[in-house]
């Protein structure tokens, strides 16, 4: 593989890895305060596309469909919280886990009852095709986009968990969230708080998401659900640091594979890829930025 080749590649997996971070970010903010692993956070994929896909049947101009998506997929997982997840808290991990699946299973069935299991096509709008040529590089402008679109969340984010009353109470709350309660912080506000944020992200990552795929279906979150899964273990359960880090490792890996593997192996890339990624949590059980649990 060329010097150019492999730039190329970079950048490709680093707009892949983009939305792999945002949603594993989302997931991982959830289970840093409440311990749990909502495997439908994935769906607010779902909630967003068939927002942007109904926006677009009504003509909505997408100066509107973007806040409208954002929003959506926000106001869905607070109703996750309040609906699914608030009556059930303090309940055991393996409840709360199959209360995910349930509003998975649930969402995906809705859509597919109420619109179709069929994809549907979103238009997009012309500039998203257009390519920036810099030198020997030809880089799409909608990867250059998503990446400084990711980053800079990801920035907002981390001056909101910082300098904020409600993210200090956020990470307080994710390091100790008896001792965080029992210094007057409301637990109801720490917990909706972290579902908003996360529902925000995957709104953003919807946006992206879709700017690629152009289309829409049930069970789109799936994929993007699962590769957030794993980037969440491979950086370390509750470590937002590392669930980014995760997501781009997770993005780079698929695209370097996807170019040096020959066309026979390509259908076991993701194969290839869980393998990787086992022998490094082989060599680092805790995960990449995890910390390493003490001998009791």
């Amino acid at each position: 593989m060329g010097l150019q080749e492999l730039v190329q590649q970079a950048i490709n997996g680093l707009s892949l890895g983009s939305t792999y971070a945002l949603l594993a970010l989302g997931l991982a903010m959830v289970f840093s305060i409440m311990g749990l692993i909502n495997f439908a956070h994935g769906d607010l994929l779902v909630v967003g596309g068939y927002t942007i896909w109904a926006l677009r049947e009504w003509a909505v101009p997408w100066v509107l469909v973007l806040p409208l998506t954002l929003a959506a997929t926000t106001l869905a997982a607070v109703a996750m919280e309040r609906i699914a997840f608030r009556p059930l808290r303090g309940a055991d991990q393996t409840t709360l886990l199959l209360t995910s699946f349930a509003v998975s299973f649930f969402l995906e069935n809705a859509f597919g009852i109420g619109v179709s299991v069929r994809p549907q096509g979103i238009e997009m709008p012309d500039w998203t095709a257009n390519v920036i040529n810099v030198g020997e590089f030809s880089v799409p402008l909608l990867q250059i986009a998503t990446a400084a679109i990711t980053f800079a969340c990801l920035a907002a984010l981390g001056i909101f968990l910082k300098r904020s009353l409600l993210g200090i109470s956020m990470r307080a709350a994710a390091e100790d969230f008896s001792t965080t309660r029992l210094m007057g912080v409301s637990a109801d506000r720490v917990i909706v708080s972290a579902f908003a944020i996360s529902g925000l992200l995957a709104g953003v990552a919807t946006l992206l998401h879709i700017a690629r795929a152009a289309s829409v279906d049930p069970t789109a979150g799936l994929n993007p659900m699962i590769k957030a899964f794993i980037a969440v273990i491979i950086g370390g359960l509750g470590n937002l640091s590392g669930a980014v880090a995760g997501g781009f490792l997770l993005g780079f890996i698929e695209v370097i594979l996807q170019a040096i593997l020959p066309q026979s192996a390509l259908p076991f890339r993701d194969a290839v890829a869980l393998v990787l990624l086992i022998a490094i949590l082989l060599a680092r059980p805790q995960g990449l930025l995890g910390r390493r649990q003490a001998a009791s």
